[in-house]
């Protein structure tokens, strides 16, 4: 398989993989474009490669820098954006976990605890219904605080150490 076969292959798998992660498919395009990519690209180019509107690709790059996972970077003497993507891999990871946990967990989170904390005296149904959401919104919250000691242990020296030394 040539280069560009090969790059391209990643680019549409990651873009397939990306809807099923809840992202749009050009979204994970132009990511998995970045990631790959050696030096920053510039929109023009994003927009070549993709076969992707101005607006599509204005759009999903503000998307990934609003993630913190794509940067703007400026060239001297150039008037075109340049755009490159996370490289460090456990920095990639623990910048998507906190942005599913903000606009999902979080979230879903509000609403078990409000719909768990209904007065339930009224019948055995509504008496299980308030059991079986309390339950769920306490295995959320755990599987969240998880996640947040997860990002928060990356992100302190010693557990990069930690991490450094079990590689």
């Amino acid at each position: 398989m040539e280069f560009k076969e090969a790059k391209n292959k990643f680019v549409q798998t990651w873009g397939a993989l990306g809807s099923q992660w809840g992202i749009n498919k050009t979204m994970a395009q132009i990511h998995a474009l970045l990631m790959v990519s050696n030096e920053a690209v510039s929109m023009e180019d994003i927009m070549d490669e993709l076969q992707i509107s101005r607006g599509n690709a204005s759009m999903n790059l503000r998307a990934l820098m609003d993630w913190g996972i794509v940067y703007k970077e400026y060239k001297a003497g150039e008037r075109r954006e340049f755009f490159t993507a996370e490289k460090d891999l456990d920095e990639l990871a623990v910048k998507i976990a906190r942005e599913r946990s903000k606009r999902e967990i979080k979230p879903a989170l509000k609403i078990l605890k409000e719909v768990s904390t209904i007065d339930a005296s009224n019948s055995a149904e509504e008496k299980h219904f308030v059991d079986q959401t309390s339950k769920l919104y306490d295995f959320v919250l755990k599987a969240d605080n998880m996640l947040d000691k997860m990002t928060e242990f990356n992100e302190n020296w010693l557990g990069r150490l930690v991490l450094k030394i079990m590689k």
